[in-house]
């Protein structure tokens, strides 16, 4: 008997599973590092010329936009590649596989045949079976795909991956959350919406109410390093040290993305019509719109966060940057999550800054309009006191009338959910980005966004957040004299008054459970 054996099965077993880790680790493939493009660079590239000129007139200030509509956000992404010289940097936490991902994918491997360099950095969990797709992709010489946090085992399906890597829990539970879109290292985007078609406003039969912020200007050399120390750090490794593909298997792919394409184009599908001819003929000069030129600040998580296994010290993360910049609240602060968990320590603040005479309001999700009732489970938990202290809650509906014509962009769909992710600081000062107010973004996962002072654009934001605050699209959750919750909302034109929390059965259990087994810290 081997000295191995001897040792018990515990010790056997713990060396198979190193085997097993060994015979999957993948392909040995190069790996080099990529910088941002060079001032020169930039300035030889149409997107480059057009910022340089745009900004001319205000030294020191970048140009803001909120993309608070669905469609605009996806036409414009869509048309940023194709404005594309260079560089394309993308970063997400989800790549789905809808009808508009096809759009962008064809661009993108478009861009890559006029010699665009594509670089494509992926949260690896979410990448699950995906890996043929994304490494055909791969294989275009001027097309990159990276995963960040990867695991080796259990590829081909979410579900596999999340049991194969429970041996890792302490750092896969850790995600990249991550979203940024910057095309020549010129203008850039970043914000709540993943990619896929449900972000979009073109699924059925859930779609998400979201907001970007579109940039130009200094703070997207910010966003341009943030981008860059990702895409170096050691978690983000090549999608080809797991996944092969043939040389020329992007041939195929383009080829059947472009058939996809055709057929949607011969069946009139309801949102490229409508895409078409709302965007379809805008011209290079409009592209953006008018922006707001502003003082804006990029912050980020360092990509080391998800590393360790102990917490990282607040000062090292984004909020604990976020809190360094922010003056003392004079009036008002505006929350827009759709994942709400203030926990013990966000409620005391919001309960101090309420009873301060600060007017606290938070906008996120009902039972009923979630997608993740042991997350609305542990807001429900700290619900009461905020609403004692005078915070200020608007729960948005899952079901809309008129949804999609305000200003918060209510896709017009039997369910909605909200996607969102800004806070606003009195009248002047906002940060937008993939940052929930729930312990998983402060603690655990990574994030990014950007800080604006401006008052025009705290205006746009809050006509965006206060059209979701209206009792047509939300309840109103209050208490009355005894004690007990209630909810108000509009209905057939009338406001009406509930007891009872509105939401499914299944809700209902798993928001239950979430309060039952104290999940708040892992939420």
């Amino acid at each position: 008997m081997t000295s191995i054996a001897r040792q018990g099965p515990s010790v056997l077993a713990a060396w198979l599973v190193l085997g097993l880790l060994a015979g999957c680790a993948g392909q040995a493939v190069p790996r080099e590092h990529g910088l941002a493009l060079r001032d020169a660079e930039i300035r030889s590239t149409w997107l480059g010329q057009w910022a340089r000129q745009a900004a001319a007139d205000h030294a020191g200030l970048s140009g803001f936009a909120l993309l608070a509509k669905a469609e605009e956000a996806f036409a414009l992404r869509a048309n940023l590649v194709e404005q594309a010289s260079k560089r394309l940097d993308v970063q997400t936490y989800l790549l789905g596989e809808g009808q508009t991902v096809q759009v962008l994918l064809h661009r993108m491997i478009g861009a890559a045949q006029r010699g665009v360099e594509v670089r494509l950095l992926l949260d690896d969990l979410t990448a699950s079976g995906q890996g043929d797709q994304l490494a055909a992709l791969d294989s275009h010489p001027n097309i990159q795909v990276r995963v960040f946090n990867p695991w080796p085992l259990g590829r081909e399906h979410l579900v596999s991956r999340v049991v194969l890597s429970l041996p890792a829990l302490a750092r896969q539970h850790r995600r990249m959350h991550n979203k940024t879109w910057i095309v020549d290292n010129a203008v850039a985007i970043t914000g709540g919406r993943n990619l896929d078609d449900e972000y979009f406003n073109a699924s059925e039969p859930r779609n998400f109410a979201d907001v970007d912020l579109l940039a130009v200007g200094d703070v997207v050399d910010a966003l341009s390093l943030s981008f860059d120390l990702y895409w170096n750090h050691f978690l983000s490794q090549p999608l080809a040290r797991y996944h092969a593909a043939a040389p020329e298997a992007w041939r195929e792919l383009a080829t059947s993305l472009a058939r996809q394409l055709a057929e949607q184009r011969d069946s009139d599908s309801p949102y490229f019509v409508a895409l078409r001819a709302r965007y379809g003929a805008a011209a290079e000069d409009t592209l953006f719109g008018d922006l707001h030129w502003a003082p804006g600040q990029a912050l980020w998580d360092p990509p080391g966060k998800v590393a360790g296994r102990e917490r990282s010290p607040l000062e090292e993360t984004l909020f604990g940057a976020l809190l360094d910049q922010l003056p003392k609240l004079e009036s008002r602060l505006v929350i827009v999550s759709a994942y709400f968990v203030p926990a013990e320590r966000g409620t005391a603040l919001l309960t101090r800054l309420a009873e301060s005479g600060i007017r606290v309001e938070v906008i996120t999700n009902s039972l009923e309009a979630t997608d993740l009732s042991l997350v609305h489970g542990a807001y429900a938990g700290r619900r009461r006191a905020l609403l004692e202290s005078g915070v200020r809650l608007h729960e948005l509906r899952g079901r809309q009338q008129h949804g999609e014509e305000a200003e918060i962009g209510i896709p017009g769909t039997s369910l909605s959910s909200l996607h969102s992710k800004a806070v606003s600081f009195d009248d002047d000062l906002v940060f937008i980005g993939s940052f929930n107010a729930d312990p998983r973004s402060v603690i655990w996962n990574t994030e990014i966004g950007v800080l604006v002072e401006s008052e025009p654009l705290v205006a746009e934001f809050l006509e965006f957040a206060e059209a979701g605050m209206t009792p047509s699209l939300s309840y109103l959750p209050g208490l009355d004299g005894t004690g007990r919750l209630y909810w108000l909302t509009e209905l057939d034109d009338r406001l009406v008054r509930l007891d009872r929390e509105p939401g499914s059965l299944k809700q209902r259990l798993g928001s239950w459970l979430s309060r039952l087994l104290g999940l708040e810290i892992w939420l």
